[in-house]
């Protein structure tokens, strides 16, 4: 039995940390408010993620720090750097491995299909500040202060996900209402389900191959409107109608929340071809993405589940 810390408890964090202690794991389930799923093997800890000093003292003796914490969306150029400065220094002062979760934007537009070894050119400030923090990670690992691999996943869906699909798109299809999306709806989009996710961090965190590298999570590419299709069919909704938004009703949008007004930095994720081949670390760590459809069913259980009584 070993022990592991996660810093996060969002979807992500909370499906990684209930997956290492379903496995026997002992699980230090790190965030500001100390909440978290429950569990005999987790122990929820309310603590300040971006102090390395208190940080530090929560991962001794841990084998593994997994880096699941994030800012506000609209935050990230300015909080994320910290954050992520505290993790890696963390994982030096203890030895940890760290296991980063991250995403699809440090690559950026312009690559025909993107793998691993793909260039990380994102112009963008959100895309910069993910590219930044691997390099900084990598630098860590080649100069030999620390072990350090990363998980990039592509836009969340599943049950508790945060993504503008489940923002912007499941409850008005729920609802049988129009929903209007910041993009191209008809061209293919890579989605990762949470649970695929957690599955990827947990293993490149077993396994010796991972270090020093980036790996893809398990993806499935499909569009909006499909994807809107199949969640219609699932929980028995009207057809949906799925329409793209005017530069100006995005506009707008970004008036009322500051989290709308970042989604035209990633708009090129969408309105050209962004294909993304994660068949490396499926070979490498028997990794498969879930069915849409399973997703897709976990999904409306989770709703259901919560539904007031």
């Amino acid at each position: 039995m070993s022990l592991h810390v996660v810093a996060g408890r969002g979807a992500t964090g909370s499906a990684t940390a209930l997956l290492l202690a379903e496995a026997g794991e002992e699980v230090r389930l790190v965030s500001r408010g100390g909440g978290g799923p429950e569990h005999p093997s987790i122990e929820r800890i309310a603590a300040d993620v971006t102090d390395a000093d208190g940080l530090t003292d929560i991962v001794k003796g841990a084998a593994t720090l997994f880096g699941c914490a994030a800012p506000a969306y609209h935050l990230w150029p300015a909080e994320f750097p910290p954050l992520h400065a505290a993790l890696l220094t963390a994982a030096e002062r203890t030895g940890a491995g760290y296991v980063m979760l991250g995403n699809l934007y440090g690559y950026g537009p312009g690559h025909e299909l993107i793998t691993e070894d793909s260039p990380l050119n994102a112009a963008g400030p959100k895309g910069r500040t993910r590219a930044r923090m691997w390099e900084e990670a990598l630098a860590a690992h080649e100069a030999g202060r620390v072990r350090v691999t990363e998980v990039r996943a592509g836009q969340f869906v599943g049950p508790g996900a945060a993504s503008v699909f489940t923002l912007m798109v499941q409850p008005r299809v729920l609802a049988g209402e129009l929903a209007l999306v910041a993009g191209h709806v008809d061209t293919p989009h890579p989605y990762s389900s949470i649970a695929d996710v957690a599955r990827a961090l947990v293993a490149v965190s077993r396994d010796e191959r991972a270090w020093g590298r980036a790996w893809h999570a398990p993806m499935n590419e499909i569009s909006v409107r499909d994807l809107a299709v199949r969640l219609a069919v699932l929980a028995g909704a009207p057809e949906p109608r799925v329409e793209q938004m005017s530069d100006r009703e995005l506009a707008l949008l970004g008036l009322t929340a500051p989290i709308w007004a970042e989604l035209e930095e990633t708009l090129y994720m969408s309105d050209e071809s962004f294909r993304v081949d994660s068949t490396r670390s499926g070979r490498t760590f028997s990794l498969a993405p879930t069915p849409v459809e399973e997703t897709l069913r976990r999904t409306l259980a989770e709703l259901e589940a919560r539904r007031p009584v």
